[in-house]
């Protein structure tokens, strides 16, 4: 009933720490109404207390209790009522993966690939209003998950991505394109394509740019993030017919930034280059704060005056240890 109170006048309460000195006073005066008599024999005369003198002190628990509940009306004791209207306006965000063979490069630890999942899943988890997907490509490209509140699906299915689902090589248009036509429909405000991928586009039969004008013409603002390290990297180059496991050699990190700037400046999104997996989270962090879901909030409040209870209940205490204390327990001086 009384949730959040507040106080209009707080300073009045103050005035509660008076009780202990009351308390004091009380006790000593007390003790001094006791005042010893002197008999020559206590035959006759009874040790037990009379009711009345066991329960005299309940007066002054009256007059104190009256005090303090008369303390806090004059503070001036308020509830509130408060009602939200919350009106929550998701972003459609779909995250378009490179899985070709190099990404199981070791730069990353464990490689590109698993980093890019794990930061990836770290970043579903905090869009909680969004709608996600995800589309995977190499050679070619393939929707892997529809546009979902489902998070938890989401999340699940970047566990089972692996390279060598898909036939090798580099796609970035068709990886593009693929994630245009998941989001052109959607009926959210905002849209959002993550590209990531970590070499020079040499496959598919879309051209990149041409992806991009797609996204330009359906407003989809596309972010693109470049994966390796600078310099050289242990990549994969081939598998060895003993071991059946990849062959990893040191070779020249080759990302065609300036395509993926030009892909991110053309929709009015923006590129970044992640050369390890620390900086790669912080992309995501980056686009995180971009990308903000809009909230509209309408808040009504309204205070309730509560003194008049806590007023009412003194009031009545005051009256009834006057009357007890001129009738019931009345003294002769």
């Amino acid at each position: 009933m009384w949730s959040d109170i507040t106080f209009a006048n707080p300073y009045i309460l103050l005035s509660l720490l008076l009780i202990p000195l009351f308390l004091v006073y009380y006790i000593k005066k007390y003790h001094k109404r006791q005042a010893p008599l002197r008999y020559s024999s206590l035959a006759g005369i009874s040790k037990r207390k009379s009711w009345k003198a066991r329960f005299y002190p309940v007066l002054f628990g009256f007059r104190m209790l009256a005090f303090i509940l008369l303390i806090i009306a004059l503070a001036r004791p308020q509830s509130s009522t408060r009602q939200e209207n919350i009106s929550i306006e998701g972003i459609d965000i779909l995250i378009s993966l490179d899985v070709s063979t190099s990404m199981l490069a070791t730069d990353f630890r464990p490689n590109r690939l698993e980093a890019a999942k794990s930061v990836a899943q770290e970043f579903i988890a905090d869009r909680k209003n969004d709608r996600l997907g995800l589309v995977i490509f190499s050679a070619e490209a393939f929707a892997q998950s529809p546009l979902t509140t489902d998070h938890q699906m989401v999340s699940n299915l970047f566990e089972d991505i692996k390279t060598g689902m898909l036939k090798d090589g580099t796609a970035i248009g068709e990886g593009l394109a693929t994630a245009v036509s998941r989001l052109k429909n959607g009926k959210a405000k905002s849209k959002v394509i993550i590209l990531l991928t970590d070499g020079v586009n040499n496959s598919g039969s879309i051209d990149p740019l041409t992806a991009a004008e797609m996204a330009k013409t359906f407003d989809i603002r596309v972010y693109t993030i470049g994966v390796g390290s600078k310099g050289k990297a242990r990549v994969p180059v081939g598998i060895s017919q003993a071991t059946g496991q990849y062959v990893f050699r040191q070779r020249e990190v080759n990302i065609d930034e300036e395509l993926l700037k030009n892909i991110a400046q053309s929709t009015n999104g923006q590129y970044f280059r992640a050369t390890n997996k620390e900086k790669l989270a912080e992309i995501y962090q980056s686009i995180n704060k971009l990308e903000k879901s809009k909230i509209d909030v309408q808040r009504y409040e309204h205070q309730h005056e509560e003194f008049f209870l806590f007023a009412l209940i003194g009031g009545i205490l005051l009256i009834l240890e006057w009357i007890l204390r001129k009738t019931i327990f009345r003294t002769i001086p």
